[in-house]
């Protein structure tokens, strides 16, 4: 009898625990439109940025490296026609923001764009997370987009 009540707990929280780690990955689509689905260990393994804005600390990746993982290649081959794509990234209520690539590329620009997974060392809440774009120095904060789920390259026409 005891195992019969223990069984609907088991799989409620094994239903529990799936979607949150499916609401923790991350989208990327490159131009051609070839998608790649991150984890949040596969971003996570990145290597490590942590920012501290107005007192408040972000610890995540850099948007450039998250990009690459997912298949979008920056570097020697942005030049040309590649100039004028941008990443749009997509939050879960619908927020889109657009970035030019040039200026995630550290060839071209020193500023920082973070994937952000933890504030004051802590995973961020439902409202803000699990991922935020934090961009230091910027003087508004419109494109610090929260509870990103994609970001896809696009070509301006």
């Amino acid at each position: 009898m005891r195992k019969a009540r223990a069984f609907p707990a088991l799989l409620l929280a094994l239903v529990l625990h799936t979607g949150l780690l499916h609401s923790q990955q991350l989208t990327v689509q490159t131009e051609n439109g070839k998608q790649a689905v991150l984890t949040r260990a596969e971003i996570e393994n990145l290597p490590r940025i942590k920012v501290t804005v107005e007192g408040t600390s972000f610890e995540g990746v850099e948007l450039r490296a998250v990009v690459e993982k997912g298949g979008v290649p920056l570097g020697d081959t942005l030049r040309g026609k590649r100039m004028a794509s941008c990443l749009l990234v997509e939050a879960a209520d619908g927020y889109r923001v657009v970035i030019a690539l040039p200026e995630i590329d550290p060839a071209f620009s020193d500023k920082k764009f973070v994937l952000a997974f933890l504030k004051d060392g802590k995973p961020m809440d439902s409202k803000e997370g699990p991922y935020r774009i934090v961009i230091p120095n910027e003087k508004r904060m419109a494109r610090w987009v929260r509870q990103v789920t994609g970001l896809k390259i696009v070509e301006v026409q």
